[in-house]
């Protein structure tokens, strides 16, 4: 099932690349005054993040139908896949932690330095080496 790969790195991919992408407007977004430039990022923000949210639902979908074709019987004594799903889990809290920034934004309401969007930003880089470091090595 070729395929079913192809797709689910199709859909991982979407959903990262907007992932390291939203987190970089916020930077932005933090550091400018105007007025008319803050709803220009608010208008980006919003479409992003409603543009990813499906490849994070097809990404997840396509994830289990993967685990339960591939894996299942052999899931219990792969404990680096545990830790990847755990990594997974929290790559879609961030998701949704993106998704309360980007209202925090549209609503005026943010309390957070360009700086801290810095830091913010590098989460997602963090656990996508993670992940892929213990997808290829499988080290336990």
């Amino acid at each position: 099932m070729l395929w079913l790969k192809s797709f689910h790195l199709f859909f991982m991919v979407a959903w990262f690349a907007g992932l390291f992408y939203l987190p970089r407007i916020f930077v932005n977004h933090a550091m400018i005054e105007d007025r008319a430039t803050s709803e220009q990022f608010k208008l980006m923000e919003r479409k992003l993040y409603k543009f990813i949210t499906p490849w994070m639902i097809l990404n997840i979908a396509f994830g289990i139908w993967m685990l339960v074709d591939y894996a299942w019987t052999a899931y219990s004594s792969m404990g680096w896949l545990h830790l990847k799903l755990v990594l997974i889990a929290g790559l879609v809290g961030y998701h949704f932690w993106c998704g309360q920034i980007v209202k925090q934004f549209a609503e005026d309401n943010n309390s957070r330095s360009h700086t801290w969007y810095r830091w913010f930003n590098e989460i997602p880089v963090i656990f996508l080496l993670a992940i892929v470091l213990l997808a290829g090595l499988k080290p336990f």
